[in-house]
């Protein structure tokens, strides 16, 4: 089963820092430096995007993560920036911000107007390869109840323009403004979800297959199935650690559907409720149980996700990895609760910036992590 991972990074001035809308020369020198086609921009000037090629051993996966993170800090260095990958930016976010050249980009601003006005948020998206759309769909409905504990686990996005938010991911809170965002729907059949997404193209709600913001999709372009819900991840460890436990849970879902298992179905409200609860208080605080709805400790949660996965885990042999992973984020907290221990010592916004660079794209693993 393949994987292949997108992210989406921060371009920051390294005196100031605060974010810089140098995107595409950043592109543009990060493609002729060995990225190619693997590099692009974003929505925003802010941002560039990232992307491997499909892998089936994550640990090379890995390997292809942090040369990807040192070619795009490179090409920002000769731009005299630096890279920081988080899922919202700390400082200097221009509202609306300066969007990228392009013509989808402006079809964009048109359609959804001051929705894009936030939209300098920044993912980890995971491709795990399944090229059949209805085993893909069954797949999703299996994964939908596990996405708060996905959130706690990922989130890294506490800032936003010089504030904290409150919140453990803001990005999945700006994202849940989209009309075709979040938790996406139990999916009947392709059928089902055919004339679904047709009816949301119809309607304008969304621009075309691509503009699904959903947690979970289908790709539109290749044959895989897009698991988008995590926060971009300050350390190259942390995408191998989530890459790894999302291609375990799809193995582990394609199992119960070849038993016959259902998959759960919680009332989409509370789900939604769950995911909202997940992207306030992360790692540190309550989750919702589903379908209990009962609040236990949002550590808890996860563990119980790494249980249902663990067969999977050690047939594609990736237990290891994953229980040291999951050590060291219960020791150290995941990337939220990081910037925001980077910021207690002085109360320095920069700090947390300084903090998020030297964790992008280390000259050694960071000790934070």
């Amino acid at each position: 089963m393949t994987l292949g991972v997108e992210e989406e990074y921060l371009l920051v001035d390294p005196v100031t820092r605060e974010v810089s809308p140098q995107g595409q020369k950043v592109v543009a020198q990060a493609s002729s430096s060995g990225l190619g086609d693997r590099v692009g921009t974003e929505l925003t000037c802010y941002q560039v995007e990232a992307r491997t090629e499909p892998h089936t051993v994550v640990r090379e996966l890995g390997e292809q993560i942090r040369s990807m993170r040192a070619v795009v800090a490179d090409a920002a260095g000769r731009q005299g920036l630096r890279v920081v990958s988080s899922g919202s930016p700390v400082l200097g976010q221009s509202v609306p911000p300066p969007i990228s050249d392009g013509t989808r980009y402006a079809q964009s601003v048109a359609t959804f107007r001051a929705l894009d006005d936030e939209q300098t948020a920044c993912a980890c998206h995971i491709h795990v390869g399944i090229a059949d759309l209805g085993r893909a769909l069954q797949v999703s409905n299996h994964l939908r109840p596990w996405l708060p504990a996905l959130i706690s686990l990922t989130a890294n996005s506490p800032y936003w323009n010089g504030r904290d938010t409150g919140y453990a991911s803001w990005r999945v809170m700006t994202l849940a403004r989209w009309p075709v965002s979040g938790p996406p729907p139990y999916f009947e059949s392709p059928a089902h979800f055919h004339d679904l997404v047709g009816r949301a193209i119809e309607v304008g709600a969304v621009m075309d297959r691509g503009g699904l913001y959903w947690d979970i999709r289908p790709s539109s372009h290749v044959p895989t199935l897009e698991i988008r819900v995590a926060d971009a991840a300050a350390t190259a460890e942390e995408t191998v650690l989530f890459s790894a436990i999302i291609r375990a849970m799809v193995a582990t879902s394609l199992t119960a559907i070849d038993a016959a298992q259902p998959a759960p179905r919680p009332q989409p409200e509370l789900l939604r409720a769950a995911c909202w609860r997940a992207a306030r208080d992360g790692l540190a605080g309550q989750s919702v149980d589903l379908p209990t709805s009962r609040l236990v400790p949002a550590a808890a949660r996860v563990d119980r996700l790494l249980t249902w996965i663990r067969p999977a885990l050690r047939a594609c042999g990736d237990l290891g990895l994953v229980r040291s992973g999951w050590s060291r984020l219960r020791a150290v907290g995941n990337g939220a609760d990081r910037q925001r221990t980077a910021h207690q010592h002085r109360h320095s916004l920069p700090d947390v910036v300084d903090h998020l660079i030297a964790a992008t794209t280390p000259t050694r693993t960071p000790t934070c992590w």
